[in-house]
């Protein structure tokens, strides 16, 4: 599918160069970046890292600090 986007001329010459660096059409860079994108912000890829940095987490040893999590999450819904 064709598409027409506008970006930043700086942007366009980056991708310029690399398409010619890289010998592959310049709309094969942008498809690329769009499908890193696309794939890096899915809500399935940040459940994913978050749960990789906080899942092996144990909770607050501190039971002060156990109940004033539970009173801020109350708070905030």
């Amino acid at each position: 599918m064709k598409v027409a986007i506008s970006v930043p001329d700086r942007v366009h010459l980056a991708a310029d160069r690399a398409a010619r660096r890289m010998r592959v059409p310049r709309s094969r860079i942008y498809v690329k970046a769009l499908e890193a994108y696309l794939a890096a912000t899915s809500e399935e890829e940040i459940t994913r890292r978050l749960d990789a940095v906080y899942g092996s987490e144990e909770g607050p040893a501190d039971p002060f600090l156990a109940a004033a999590s539970r009173a801020t999450l109350r708070r905030s819904r």
